[in-house]
């Protein structure tokens, strides 16, 4: 199980010079059983395992929100997204090492091809972190950029 507060920052991409600096790489395929702003419940495929996530509300900065994961089977992922709403996220998440931290770069692909963005996960708001050069715009707190959005309103849509 992961912690119950979650704090992040996420980021626009500039370029892929993230990919030869990746840690590893692993495919996610995931869709919400409920993506509610209040709360989400997400299942994801990552690789060979499966996770229930539910998050809550996200703070007014766009940063922390609480969050609760629990690794479950393959299987029992696979019989679960059956049973999500429509839409279906699929991405690369490539691990990059900065500083002190990791960052996670998601490449979109499907409806929401084309969208690449980065988090950071924190354990305080006042945290610094070391930017790669490749790392754009701070999109954090940005609704549309939140998975759970990117299932309704998929990147290809927006103009």
């Amino acid at each position: 199980m992961s912690k119950l507060i979650e704090i992040e920052r996420k980021f626009l991409v500039l370029s892929d010079a993230y990919k030869s600096e990746a840690l590893n790489q692993t495919r996610i395929i995931q869709a919400f059983l409920n993506s509610d702003k209040k709360r989400t419940v997400r299942v994801r495929l990552k690789g060979d395992s499966g996770f229930l996530t539910i998050k809550g509300p996200t703070s007014q900065d766009g940063v922390s929100r609480f969050e609760w994961e629990k690794q479950i089977s393959k299987h029992d992922a696979e019989a679960l997204l059956p049973l999500c709403e429509d839409g279906m996220i699929e991405k690369i998440r490539y691990e990059i090492q900065s500083g002190d931290h990791i960052f996670e770069v998601d490449e979109f692909f499907g409806v929401n091809a084309g969208l690449v963005v980065a988090e950071v996960e924190l354990k305080d708001l006042a945290e610094n972190i070391v930017k790669p050069n490749w790392l754009g715009e701070e999109v954090t707190g940005q609704i549309r950029y939140f998975n759970s959005q990117l299932v309704k309103h998929p990147f290809k849509s927006w103009s």
